[in-house]
């Protein structure tokens, strides 16, 4: 049987590809509570590229670091619980690598993988402080002609959204374009520091690990369109493919992992707020910084249960109804913001990747075919993320650690039904 290798040649540093502003920049108060220093780690998959696809992508790198400036920097923290950019113009690691098989002989890297994440993602060198790193790049060009990019990001200079904005205008630089059509706006002071800001230091809160199984589930657009046509007739109102999946999730892990009728079942996840800072900041669109705020339901394991689909989607929508509200009145000292982000077993958090824009960079040979997390390490809180399911599929993908061993064959057993 072949064996699939990947070559990397050494990293090397991308340097913007003209002068940049020096100095030190501050994060915003939603940035420091986005996940301190953790890298996120994603595997971008292009059926079509050519052997030009690596130095036109490094390039184009080099040239929206001249926009997007601050990425060129590093992470620093002179204080304790303060991060800064020291924005040095010292760029981004990135490597170029080659595999000996085409994309097809590995699935195309549907999961399970059959080449180890780590020979998907950069390395730095030895000497590099991965935890003080904005970003890191790997191409790998397959024998097909396609092409992966692998990235390893800081959470804590952009969320999903902002990243995606930044990677569209490499993007963009790569097909020619003689500047982002988007201008990054930074404005990390502009955002409110709520009258109680976060405490700083003191010893880290304990967790409960659970050892999560990891599962992938396409649901499909017809299921998915049944139901809105469902939640239309009943209620006389639409739904979103966001809440019908959410809905669908959260009755069949709730079935799964069967709880005490009165314990809680809790979800979680983080409602953009841009919309809610125009006048604060200098141009919506273009900032490229964390702006969520986490919203959700808390219901008994009874009221799930006992729930409609129908009811479970209206719960979800009366949750995001509150979110001008609550995104107020944490600005002003109120409500905790990580009020839904508890680590007990009936909580679910669940993010949705499908909207951010990942799916649309083309650096010249078309979109990606697919756009998937590689970060699998996290045991603490049950998880799920929403993803577009490979072309030319429709519908949504669950990419799921929210179950343990004992609840799996229910909880995918549910799901089928909506496959």
């Amino acid at each position: 049987m072949k064996s699939h290798k990947i070559t990397k040649s050494p990293a090397v540093r991308v340097l913007p590809s003209s002068n940049t502003p020096s100095g030190i920049l501050p994060f915003s108060s939603i940035d420091r509570c986005a996940g301190g220093t953790v890298l996120i780690d994603t595997i971008h998959v292009f059926t079509y590229g050519s052997v030009e696809a690596a130095p036109r992508i490094r390039d184009a790198f080099a040239k929206a670091l001249v926009y997007y400036y601050p990425i060129a920097g590093k992470i620093i923290e002179k204080n304790p619980g303060e991060p800064e950019i020291d924005c040095t113009g010292e760029g981004i690691w990135f490597v170029e690598a080659k595999a000996n098989c085409s994309l097809e002989e590995v699935n195309y890297l549907e999961m399970p993988l059959t080449i180890p994440k780590e020979q998907l993602l950069p390395q730095p060198p030895p000497q590099a402080k991965f935890q003080y790193e904005i970003l890191l790049v790997q191409v790998t060009e397959y024998t097909c002609g396609g092409f992966t990019v692998g990235i390893s990001s800081s959470h804590l200079v952009y969320d999903g959204i902002g990243h995606a904005q930044f990677m569209k205008a490499v993007a963009e630089m790569a097909r020619g374009l003689p500047k982002p059509t988007v201008e990054p706006v930074w404005c990390r002071k502009n955002i409110p520091v709520p009258a109680k800001a976060p405490p700083h230091g003191g010893p880290p809160p304990s967790f409960t690990a659970f050892n999560f199984t990891t599962s992938i589930v396409d649901i499909s657009g017809g299921s998915i369109n049944r139901i809105k046509d469902l939640y239309t007739a009943e209620t006389g109102q639409r739904s979103s493919t966001f809440e019908v999946a959410t809905a669908i999730l959260l009755k069949c892990r709730a079935r799964a992992i069967d709880l005490a009728p009165e314990a809680e079942i809790r979800l979680g996840f983080l409602a953009n707020t841009r919309h809610l800072l125009h006048g604060v900041l200098p141009s919506v669109e273009g900032y490229y910084g964390n702006c969520a705020y986490p919203i959700g339901i808390t219901k008994s394991s009874e009221e799930i249960n006992e729930a409609s689909l129908v009811e479970v989607i209206s719960f979800i929508q009366g949750a995001k109804k509150t979110l001008p509200s609550k995104f107020e009145d944490w600005i002003n000292g109120g409500t905790e913001a990580n009020q839904y982000m508890s680590s007990d077993y009936g909580t679910l958090v669940v993010s949705d990747w499908s909207k951010m824009g990942l799916n649309e960079v083309d650096f010249g040979w078309g979109p990606p075919r697919s756009v998937m997390p590689l970060n699998d390490n996290v045991d603490f809180i049950a998880s799920a993320i929403y993803l577009k399911p490979p072309l030319p599929k429709i519908g949504i993908r669950l990419v799921l650690r929210c179950v343990k061993e004992e609840h799996s064959a229910v909880f995918c057993a549910e799901l089928s039904k909506f496959a």
